[in-house]
């Protein structure tokens, strides 16, 4: 049981470097971005992914809490509410790309990134602080 454990730690642990990846990944691309439409449409081939690894994060947490017996502690319990944030921003930084960034405006494509920043950098603040906290 101990070795499942473990396991399933390492493959936690895992996709949360991943997804910290593909998180930073998605920085350096609207930081080199400069056109709306051809940003929006690498976007598509990445929010899958993304959703992807913040979907295996989530299972396979459940999956080592579970093999613990479902035993709450406060770590269990923020690594939720993180995951459950990162969700919400995930889908907020796409609806405001999808519903509120018009193309024909000058400054749309300048105005998202302003926001999508704020919303990546929050997620790499979230990343790197639950992290620290759960390797120290």
């Amino acid at each position: 049981m101990e070795t499942l454990y473990t396991t399933g730690l390492e493959i936690h642990f895992a996709g949360i470097v991943v997804l910290f990846a593909v998180v930073l990944f998605n920085l350096v691309m609207l930081a080199l971005s400069h056109q709306l439409i051809r940003y929006a449409k690498r976007l598509r081939i990445v929010m899958p992914i993304s959703a992807s690894l913040i979907t295996i994060s989530i299972f396979t947490g459940s999956v080592m809490m579970a093999a613990k017996h479902l035993h709450f502690t406060f770590a269990n319990v923020a690594m939720i509410i993180v995951s459950i944030v990162f969700i919400i921003l995930e889908i907020k930084r796409y609806r405001i790309l999808k519903y509120q960034t018009d193309i024909r405006e000058d400054n749309a494509f300048t105005r998202y990134k302003q926001k999508a920043f704020q919303i990546l950098g929050l997620e790499v603040f979230l990343l790197v602080l639950m992290s620290i906290w759960m390797l120290v």
